[in-house]
């Protein structure tokens, strides 16, 4: 039980580090943290797609549970996750992976190789391994919002 609860309040910290407006005490400064999809891998036709910037950008308001999706793909042949909008989602760590939710719907195993990077990988679910599924890569800016 402890150990769990170091996990979740782990993941906690990771996220609120990464993504949701902060302050700056010294300069009053308001910093805003965005996810911008880079790379999308997988599926049953072996995808390896590529994303600039700023095409698809996700930012998390974990005090809210909502997580902000800009989806300006205008590609439908690629695979690009989410479509713009404000979604609901939270996150669930189990023996010590942890999982992301997106309304009702499990995304899947979610990790941070580092605090510039994100990855979403549907083959790793709660109820255990998948195959088939994207593995979607972040990377993360900060931006100046005040």
């Amino acid at each position: 039980m402890k150990r769990t609860f170091l996990i979740v309040l782990s993941f906690t910290f990771l996220l609120t580090g990464c993504s949701v407006n902060t302050s700056d005490e010294n300069n009053n400064q308001v910093y805003r943290y965005l996810w911008h999809l880079v790379n999308v891998t997988g599926g049953i036709s072996g995808v390896d797609e590529q994303f600039s910037l700023d095409t698809v950008v996700w930012v998390f308001d974990e005090v809210n549970g909502k997580i902000t999706v800009t989806n300006s793909n205008d590609d439908p042949e690629k695979e690009d996750g989410l479509d713009s909008g404000v979604y609901d989602f939270s996150i669930q760590t189990i023996d010590g992976n942890t999982f992301l939710t997106v309304g009702n719907t499990e995304i899947g195993g979610i990790t941070f190789p580092s605090l510039e990077e994100m990855i979403l990988n549907e083959n790793e679910t709660s109820s255990g391994p998948g195959s088939d599924g994207f593995i979607y890569n972040f990377q993360r800016t900060v931006e100046v919002v005040q």
